[in-house]
């Protein structure tokens, strides 16, 4: 097993970034490239050396803390964006690493990548969370498929169910890991910067551990933007979100499952942590209530449900086109075709968007539903103030039974919502929250304002018209909004 890893991972011009490949030796050429609608190679090395790396048994736990066989410093010249780091050993297999620039000057908007969410999928060396450990280190490699794959939209699990044989070879082939489907920047991270990049939108771009670290990140900055499966988030990544929204920024969350876990960040953010349905054994625990507790931010016990930011939560979604979700048409239905999401589309109330490619898949969030005279619309006891529900698409949360193969002890989503938010885990109470929504929405917060799509595979739709004016038309407004404020 061979891997590469970048510390930091995320760095600004004049730092320096050490390269660490392991675990045997020798010779070794490096490639560092931005990637985004073109890659551009920065720097590239050859002939380096590689020293033998210990391999502790609990290094997905407490790292690898290699040797580096590279280090280098950023340049001003390197532009703000994700950089791939391409390790090619003496028999020409490549492993692969990354770090971010982060954006120094005021940009108009922010991508700040989910990285929590792939260290808490990341099973090199050891454990994931979704493998019985609730420990991840982030200095350590990712597996092959997380940060490159040779077709993100082929290679998801909103096509799993279409897959052929010869897709599942290629799959194998490749030596993807399987989890590569459900995180890392090859998702639908890569899809969303190389659409901004060919509309001209200018980004600039951090990582979960920057949002946790540096309280004035969003400082001057319009648009906060969360893309794909953003799902592990730490109390001091909620605050400054929130209290950005407040104070008149704009946030547009092009992603789903977002914040349904609450995480923290250990050892100079080196780990992470998040105890999840074993929440017993977190330290924090308090049955009395433990607003610092990693489990469900919905939980009773931390009382800070996620939909509080985003206007929707994972509890009343679920998963869409997979294996035991409703499969639906791809897309949404639109409940308000009038409103300024839909600027420029000719569509009524019902219609469709985002059918083609498969928009509305993986993980969603939605909101409790009532229909008033054939119409969808949010219960307004259960959502911010002033939510506007625009749109929806089928969800079902799991049960265990319906989960793919899980380890020893896998509790189901719907299981345990119904444990911690409906009281017990019965068939009556599953009801109430099996049978969910993909909710696209939005609202004001204090003086900023909130878009949803509330599923993770939007940016899989950018392809088709009708995804990519709705994208252009929240970008838009929120930055616009920047510049009438500034006057």
């Amino acid at each position: 097993m061979r891997g590469a890893y970048c510390w930091p991972q995320s760095a600004v011009a004049g730092e320096t970034v050490t390269l660490c490949f392991g675990p045997n030796p020798g010779r070794v050429s490096v490639e560092i490239a931005r990637q985004g609608l073109e890659s551009i190679t920065v720097l590239s090395k050859s002939d380096l050396d590689s020293p033998r790396q210990v391999m502790p048994e609990d290094i997905s736990v407490i790292g690898a803390d290699w040797i580096p066989c590279l280090e280098f410093q950023i340049k001003e010249e390197w532009s703000s964006g994700f950089y791939l780091v391409s390790v090619t050993d003496e028999d020409n297999r490549v492993s692969e690493a990354f770090f971010v620039i982060r954006g120094q000057r005021q940009q108009d908007a922010m991508l700040v990548l989910s990285t929590s969410t792939w260290a808490a999928y990341n099973h090199w060396g050891g454990p994931s969370f979704y493998m019985g450990s609730p420990k991840s280190s982030l200095c350590r490699p990712l597996p092959k498929g997380f940060l490159r794959k040779e077709d993100p939209m082929t290679h998801r699990i909103g096509q799993f169910m279409n897959w052929d044989k010869q897709t599942q070879e290629e799959m194998n082939e490749q030596r993807y890991s399987p989890w590569c489907m459900a995180a890392g920047w090859a998702n639908q991270e890569i899809l969303f910067v190389q659409w901004a990049e060919a509309q001209g939108i200018k980004l600039s771009y951090a990582i979960s551990e920057d949002l946790d670290r540096d309280p004035d990140l969003l400082a001057g900055v319009s648009l906060y933007l969360s893309v794909g499966h953003d799902e592990y988030w730490s109390l001091a990544m909620r605050d400054q979100v929130e209290s950005f929204i407040e104070a008149g920024g704009n946030a547009a969350f092009f992603s789903g499952n977002t914040s349904f876990w609450q995480a923290r960040f250990e050892d100079d953010r080196k780990t992470l942590i998040s105890y999840k349905t074993n929440l017993e054994a977190d330290p924090h625990y308090d049955s009395h209530g433990a607003p610092e507790l990693s489990t469900m931010w919905s939980d009773p016990l931390v009382g800070r449900p996620e939909s509080e930011m985003t206007g929707v939560s994972f509890t009343y979604g679920g998963y869409a086109h997979m294996n035991n979700a409703p499969k639906g048409s791809g897309g949404y239905q639109v409940w308000d075709p009038d409103h300024w999401a839909f600027d420029s589309l000719d569509i009524s109330v019902g219609a469709g968007v985002g059918e083609e490619d498969i928009t509305v898949a993986y993980e969603c969030d939605g909101c409790p539903v009532e229909v008033i005279d054939g119409i969808p619309r949010a219960i307004k006891s259960e959502v911010p103030d002033g939510f506007k529900l625009l749109a929806t698409a089928p969800a079902h949360l799991w049960e265990t039974r319906e989960a793919p193969p899980m380890p020893d002890g896998y509790i189901g989503e719907l299981n345990w919502v119904a444990r911690r938010l409906g009281g017990e885990d019965t068939e009556a109470v599953r009801a109430q929250y099996s049978e969910g929504h993909a909710v696209m929405g939005n609202f004001s917060k204090g003086e900023g304002e909130v878009f949803t799509t509330g599923c993770t595979d939007w940016a899989y739709g950018l392809k088709q018209p009708d995804v990519s004016q709705i994208t252009r038309n929240v970008i838009d407004r929120f930055l616009t909004k920047k510049d009438q404020t500034s006057k």
